[in-house]
C-alpha cells in the first residue's frame, strides 16, 4: 500500500507542476498517530493524517524534499467504513490532503481557503482514482474535508447500574464498544453527588480509551484535583445543581471571567491539553469566554433539542448558527451537544463551525435495543448525511 501510495503522491505532484518534489509517507496505526498529534501539535486522540513540512512555509524553491505524510490505516478503514467508500481510495485522498498541507494549502480557517483545498483534492483524485471509485470523489465535492466528530457519553450506562449498586452494566465496557462503532471519543461527568459515573470508572478509562477520554465537571476544588490527578485528554467545564436531574444551561463566564480562567491556567498547567467551556449560545457569553483561555465552547444544545417542531425550534437552531460563526471568529474550537438525538440532530449536524457533537442520552438508549457498535454507527450516518 506505501508503494501504491508513493507512486500516486509522485503523479499527483506532476500533474500540479511539480515533478521535482519529493515526500515520505508512514503508514501507521491509531497509537502510533495518536502520540504524534499529542507530542508534536498538542492535540489528544488519533487523527486520521498528519503532515510534517521540513521547511514550514520557509522551503527555498528549489529544495526538492517536501516533508513527510503520516496516516492512520486504522482510523482510514473505520471511517471508509462508516461513509460507505472504497478504502484504497479514501486513502489515497488522505494521503493527497496531506500533499496539499505540504504545499501550503490550509483549510482550518474555513472559508474559501477550505473550499479550494476541497475542490483540488476532487479534482486530483477524479485523475488519480481507479475506475469505480468515484464515490470518494463526489464525497470531496459535496464539503470541506472530514465531517464534524463525534463523542459518546457514557453516563447513563453509569446510570442504570447504580439504580441497583450493582457491577453491571459497565460504562468501560461501553466506552469500548462506542469506540468500535466509530466514535472519536469518550465522555463522562463525574458529578460532586456521584449519581452515575464514579472515580474509579474514570481510572480505567483513562488507561482503555483509545481516541480520547473526555471529562465534564463542576470547577470546584475537589473536582480540579481529581482532574490534575488523572489528567484526561480534554476537560470541560459545566454548572451543576444537586437537585437537576440534567445539567441545565450553560456556564456563567459573564462576571467571572477571572475566576473560570484562573481554572483554566491551572488545568493547563497540570498537563491538561485541552479545556472546553460549556456555555450558552450568547455572543456576549462566548466573548466573555474568550478572555479565559479556553480552547473550545461546546454549545448548549438543549434549547434547541426541548422546543417544540417549527418556528420555535428555528429560533434556537438560528441563535445555535450565530453562536457557532462567533465562536469561530474568536478563534476556538466549536462543539455542540445536550439533548441531540437520532430525530434533531441533522440541522445542527448541517452547521459548519461545529466540529464535535458530545451525544450520550439518545445512543445509550437506543443501544438497548441495537447494540451500542450500530447505535454509534447509526448517529454517524446522520452526521454524515447532514453534511453533504
Amino acid at each position: 500500500m506505501k508503494d501504491y501510495l508513493q507512486k500516486k503522491l509522485a503523479r499527483a505532484l506532476e500533474i500540479l507542476g511539480l515533478p521535482e518534489k519529493s515526500l515520505e509517507i508512514h503508514l501507521v496505526n491509531d497509537e502510533a498517530i495518536a502520540e504524534i498529534n499529542r507530542r508534536y501539535l498538542g492535540r489528544s486522540g488519533p487523527t486520521n493524517v498528519i503532515s510534517f513540512s521540513y521547511w514550514e512555509g520557509k522551503r527555498p524553491p528549489q529544495a526538492p524534499f517536501l516533508g513527510e505524510i503520516f496516516l492512520s490505516q486504522e482510523t482510514a478503514r473505520r471511517e471508509a467504513e462508516i461513509y460507505g467508500l472504497p478504502y484504497q481510495a479514501y486513502l489515497l485522498a488522505l494521503a493527497l490532503h496531506g500533499l496539499l498541507h505540504l504545499l501550503g494549502h490550509e483549510h482550518e480557517g474555513g472559508g474559501l481557503a477550505a473550499a479550494r483545498m476541497a475542490a483540488l483534492e476532487a479534482q486530483l483524485l477524479e485523475k488519480l482514482a481507479p475506475k469505480g471509485h468515484k464515490k470518494v470523489v463526489e464525497f470531496l465535492k459535496r464539503r470541506e474535508f472530514m465531517p464534524a466528530k463525534l463523542a459518546v457519553n457514557v453516563d447513563h450506562v453509569a446510570t442504570v447500574r447504580e439504580a441497583r449498586k450493582v457491577h453491571y452494566p459497565d460504562p468501560v465496557q461501553a466506552a469500548v464498544l462506542a469506540e468500535l462503532g466509530g466514535a472519536h471519543g469518550i465522555v463522562v461527568h463525574l458529578r460532586g453527588d456521584r449519581r452515575h459515573i464514579q472515580e474509579r470508572d474514570v481510572r480505567l478509562l483513562r488507561e482503555i480509551v483509545k481516541t480520547k477520554l473526555i471529562l465534564e465537571m463542576a470547577a470546584t476544588e475537589e473536582m480540579i484535583q481529581f482532574a490534575l490527578e488523572v489528567r484526561p485528554d480534554q476537560v470541560t467545564l459545566v454548572p451543576e445543581r444537586r437537585t437537576e436531574i440534567t445539567t441545565e444551561g450553560g456556564l456563567a463566564v459573564k462576571g467571572r471571567t477571572k475566576k473560570v480562567r484562573q481554572v483554566v491556567e491551572r488545568l493547563k498547567e497540570g498537563g491538561i491539553f485541552k479545556v472546553s467551556l460549556f456555555i450558552n449560545p450568547d455572543p456576549a457569553e462566548l466573548k466573555a469566554a474568550a478572555r479565559t483561555g479556553a480552547d473550545v465552547v461546546e454549545l448548549h444544545t438543549g434549547n434547541y433539542a426541548e422546543a417544540p417542531a417549527g418556528e420555535e425550534r428555528e429560533r434556537e437552531l438560528a441563535r445555535l448558527e450565530e453562536a457557532a460563526r462567533v465562536a469561530r471568529d474568536l478563534g476556538f474550537e466549536v462543539h455542540a451537544g445536550h439533548g441531540l438525538s437520532y430525530e434533531n440532530i441533522e440541522p445542527v449536524a448541517a452547521i459548519p463551525e461545529v466540529e464535535e457533537f458530545s451525544i450520550g442520552h439518545a445512543i445509550v438508549g437506543r443501544a438497548i435495543f441495537v447494540g451500542m457498535v450500530e447505535a454509534v454507527r447509526e448517529m454517524l450516518r446522520l452526521i454524515e448525511k447532514a453534511r453533504r
